[in-house]
């Protein structure tokens, strides 16, 4: 992965303006805690990776494999009433494909879900280098 993403705030309160390649948009929080809610939350975002990894990489291989996937729905959300301790976070995530798969086809794709590129990297340590310039 070489993606470079850019953020920054100016102005608004916690409207953030996010670019990466020739993209745009907003991340802001809710008003509920000062925010415009302009804009997906830091969290939202995070989970929409991964969403959109997993749908993606689930209907490459099913293009490969030539399976008749339609589509596929994922659904996330962060689980606080699941974690183990402090510093352990929970995602649940709830795919739904909708094909005429037989139950081999659908725990295949379950087991490459987990194989797709942001969830690896949510599954294993991560070292974040926060370097002020």
């Amino acid at each position: 992965m070489n993606e470079e993403v850019k953020v920054s705030i100016e102005g608004i309160p916690y409207q953030v303006s996010i670019s990466a390649r020739d993209h745009r948009w907003l991340a802001d929080e809710p008003a509920e805690v000062s925010g415009g809610d302009t804009g997906p939350t830091p969290g939202e975002l995070l989970l929409s990776s991964l969403g959109s990894c997993t749908a993606i990489t689930l209907t490459m291989y099913a293009a490969r494999k030539k399976w008749p996937v339609e589509k596929i729905d994922v659904e996330l959300r962060f689980d606080s009433d699941a974690k183990p301790d402090p510093k352990t976070t929970v995602i649940e995530c709830l795919v739904h494909i909708t094909g005429d798969l037989d139950e081999t086809q659908r725990k295949r794709l379950m087991e490459i879900a987990h194989a797709c590129p942001v969830h690896k990297v949510l599954s294993n340590p991560i070292i974040i280098n926060t370097k002020a310039d």
